[in-house]
């Protein structure tokens, strides 16, 4: 996947496709890690659905100060505090349930694959907001600590603290399962 902003540049100048590519490239990431936010799946997407609305809408200048998907996710992030804002009481809503199975060769793998996915997203989704965003980020879309600092508006020592604990706090909610994760 491209960084997104030729995507953007190209909508910017009047491709009224290239919003399409932005929306298919980055929709499920940005859904999931609002998710970390808000802890409502519909919510979430709600949230990701005003993000692009707000690229559509506003067409909001990039600066270029970091990466497209920092900058997309930071908005998504704004978003999300709005929506939960606006929401006194919250609801749950399985990521089992959100979590699409493709067609690939080695089907099987893949579903294995997909619920040691959504077994750790669970677990994730059981500790306190901010582990659970800075573990998204970093484990599930590749942030660097640096970006993760940015989007979640925290230093990057704050970031590299939050993540020890998030880990540590991650692997009890592990241990207390009795499941094995690998990586962690």
């Amino acid at each position: 996947m491209e960084n997104g902003i030729s995507s953007y540049s190209r909508f910017l100048s009047g491709d009224k496709d290239a919003i399409d590519e932005i929306i298919r490239n980055y929709k499920d990431g940005l859904v999931y890690f609002l998710y970390s936010i808000i802890g409502d799946m519909g919510q979430a997407e709600e949230a990701a659905i005003d993000t692009f609305v707000k690229l559509y809408v506003d067409k909001p200048t990039f600066k270029g100060k970091c990466s497209f998907k920092t900058w997309l996710y930071t908005i998504g992030r704004n978003k999300a505090f709005d929506i939960r804002r606006k929401v006194s009481k919250f609801s749950s809503v399985s990521l089992d349930d959100a979590f699409d199975i493709s067609d690939e060769e080695n089907i099987e793998q893949k579903v294995i694959d997909d619920e040691r996915r959504s077994d750790l997203r669970r677990l994730i989704s059981k500790l306190k907001p901010e582990y659970s965003q800075v573990l998204y980020l970093i484990f599930f879309e590749d942030f660097k600590n640096d970006e993760a600092a940015e989007i979640m508006k925290k230093s990057r020592k704050q970031i590299t603290d939050l993540l020890y604990r998030a880990k540590n706090a991650l692997k009890k909610e592990i241990e207390k399962e009795g499941a094995v994760f690998y990586g962690l």
